[in-house]
């Protein structure tokens, strides 16, 4: 059978500034390449909803009247997903490119993931010896020319042209995207993982486990890997990697939640960060003598269960005066307002009275109730019904009394009839405050995701 023809997309972007994420993309352009030839390419303006700063205006061109009528990236989010879909992101320092499109599509709460390549890392492997390795005075010594330097699109078909030198000089292009990966692994066997979800695991020289991570699309993230030099321990890591295997989830819940679990039973050298929980603050609540409901975030115990769950104390706190403000409840009782007697909210009109009597436990315990709702599963026994491995199959996680229990695999048959037997195939794993933070997480990102009650 004839191996499917690798795809190629030059990409690039103009943005308001550097730093992804508070800086949003003003324009793309993306090209289609099969390594021989261009096949296709689109390119279009973006209006990043905000001001581009005069700086960035001198240098592109691009001002904000430009973008005014421009679409949005969620309006062009579908079509670059289709476009680059099976291929190999290439860019010109490709992170930077890289960076802004998953933060783009991160604000969107969708997990962009693609293999890259960086023609600055194979210019300076194929074409030693050159003065600079910037996109123009690299073009500029190679007679490649640049029309509309600084516009997406004009540096995208640039890159292009760079890309067919370096195609030209590695007589097979698929071998590209390996140059510039140093490891120990296998390359024929970095060509065999699949791309699809799953859970991924790197060994060392002596088989002990070092690092486990998750991903929508297996290869593409190992091969991250491979090429990142973006910090010593990144560096460290991918110099120890001498194996690699998988495990298939076939949906990124159960890759999300199978990661965790791995990572707190083996605790790999490389996930120091992830050793404990993710998250190391909840949100708590209790009663005060006069029968108030209180809230208060503090650092998580494992014998007390959290509403609510955050990775640091900021995020606590700022979601705790949330709360506060969006549902009228006292800063006082919550914490948030030093002292005896009214709170400042009170001063203000914001807050009912419930710091100094005028509001009763029961009218103010409910709202409490209403902020705490959204962080409570809708039911109490229920069952996830995600997509399975296989076509046929369906994946189950299970939630027993308000606790995971677990997830496994069944017929896509079986669950025609009920979920009765489905409960034979699940997998027994602990229950935790991470996992109940991936799976109250990811049920609001996934508001349509099958729960069938028991």
């Amino acid at each position: 059978m004839d191996q499917p023809q690798k795809k190629y997309v030059i990409v690039d972007v103009e943005t308001t500034g550097l730093k992804a994420g508070p800086e949003k993309i003003t324009e793309i352009a993306a090209v289609l390449h099969d390594g021989h030839r261009v096949i296709d390419s689109f390119s279009s303006l973006v209006n990043p909803e905000k001001r581009i700063p005069y700086r960035i205006t001198q240098l592109t061109g691009i001002n904000d009247q430009m973008v005014a009528g421009a679409p949005k990236f969620y309006e062009l989010a579908r079509q670059f997903i289709e476009f680059t879909e099976d291929a190999i992101l290439i860019g010109h320092n490709v992170n930077f490119d890289y960076r802004f499109i998953q933060a783009e599509y991160k604000s969107l709460g969708y997990d962009f993931q693609r293999q890259t390549m960086d023609t600055v890392k194979l210019s300076r492997k194929l074409i030693p010896g050159q003065a600079s390795y910037s996109l123009g005075k690299l073009c500029h010594s190679l007679n490649i020319r640049i029309e509309n330097r600084h516009r997406a699109l004009g540096d995208a078909l640039a890159t292009t042209r760079l890309f067919e030198l370096l195609c030209s000089i590695e007589a097979e292009p698929e071998k590209l995207s390996l140059k510039g990966t140093h490891s120990n692994l296998n390359h024929h066997l970095i060509e065999k993982l699949p791309e699809a979800h799953g859970v991924y695991y790197f060994y060392d020289h002596s088989g002990k486990l070092i690092y486990v991570g998750k991903s929508v699309n297996i290869k593409s993230r190992v091969m991250q890997h491979l090429s990142n030099n973006s910090s010593r321990k990144a560096i460290e890591m991918k110099n120890n990697i001498a194996d690699v295997s998988y495990e298939l989830t076939g949906n990124e819940l159960i890759a999300l939640l199978l990661e965790s679990d791995e990572i707190k039973k083996h605790k790999p050298v490389y996930n120091r960060a992830q050793r404990r929980s993710f998250f190391n603050y909840g949100l708590y609540s209790y009663q005060n003598e006069a029968g108030y409901q209180c809230l208060k975030y503090a650092k998580t115990i494992d014998t007390l269960q959290p509403h609510h769950t955050y990775s640091s104390l900021a995020e606590a706190k700022n979601h705790l005066f949330l709360l506060t403000e969006q549902f009228q409840l006292c800063q006082g009782l919550n914490g948030l307002y030093p002292g005896k007697g009214a709170c400042f909210h009170h001063q203000i009109g914001q807050c009912l009275g419930a710091c100094c009597g005028e509001e009763s436990p029961a009218d103010y315990n409910q709202r409490v109730e209403q902020a705490l709702e959204r962080y409570h599963f809708d039911y109490e026994n229920f069952m996830i019904i995600e997509k399975g491995i296989e076509p046929e199959q369906k994946a189950i996680i299970k939630i027993e009394q308000g606790v995971y229990r677990g997830f496994g695999y069944v017929p896509a048959s079986l669950l025609n009839n009920g979920i009765a037997e489905a409960d034979d195939f699940v997998r027994t794993y602990p229950d935790n405050r991470d996992v109940r933070q991936i799976i109250q997480s990811y049920l609001r990102k996934h508001p349509k995701l099958l729960l069938i009650p028991f």
